[in-house]
């Protein structure tokens, strides 16, 4: 008896040992990659605050901007104003900015947008864009060039002559 009793407990040490090893390792070999620098923006399609529905692809040939933000997010909030000036500076030369809301309520983010006259496309995210970003702090904003490579991933909140500085890169790359 106390012989398979001993049988029984190596068996459990062995399946858990298994199965821990197939939980960790099953992260490490997963296919999902975090975009960084240098690699292709991952695409996305979203409906924007104004009924339209956007894809990245379809700016392809155009520096854009994507940034990930929220309401409740007193970084995000500070910056905003910076990136419409941005915006409104650099739309001429074909910028496109896009404002990635993190899964808010669309009267919140409608409300927000026109207390701050945010003019850009907003798009409505429910967790699924910023899952595919690997966005895990806000703001978190990635800089696409024409090519649709990330030139530039800045995680925090941007100065307004940072954004000029990222945006001047952009705009020399596609010219």
């Amino acid at each position: 008896m106390k012989k398979n009793k001993k049988w029984v407990q190596y068996i459990i040490l062995i399946l858990f040992v298994v199965i821990a090893g197939v939980t960790l390792f099953s992260g490490v070999l997963s296919s999902d990659e975090v975009p960084e620098v240098g690699d292709f923006a991952p695409d996305f399609t979203l409906k924007g605050l104004d009924g339209q529905v956007y894809q990245l692809s379809d700016f392809e040939g155009k520096p854009v901007v994507v940034n990930f933000w929220g309401s409740f997010c007193e970084p995000c909030v500070r910056e905003m104003p910076a990136i419409e000036d941005i915006y409104n500076k650099y739309q001429t030369k074909n910028l496109v900015v896009l404002g990635i809301n993190l899964d808010e309520p669309e009267i919140t983010v409608q409300s927000f947008v026109n207390q701050v006259g945010v003019t850009f496309p907003i798009l409505l995210d429910e967790n699924v864009v910023s899952d595919q970003y690997a966005v895990r702090s806000y703001p978190t904003t990635f800089f696409v060039d024409a090519n649709g490579i990330i030139l530039e991933k800045r995680i925090g909140e941007m100065s307004e002559s940072y954004l000029i500085q990222i945006v001047n890169k952009l705009i020399a790359e596609k010219e």
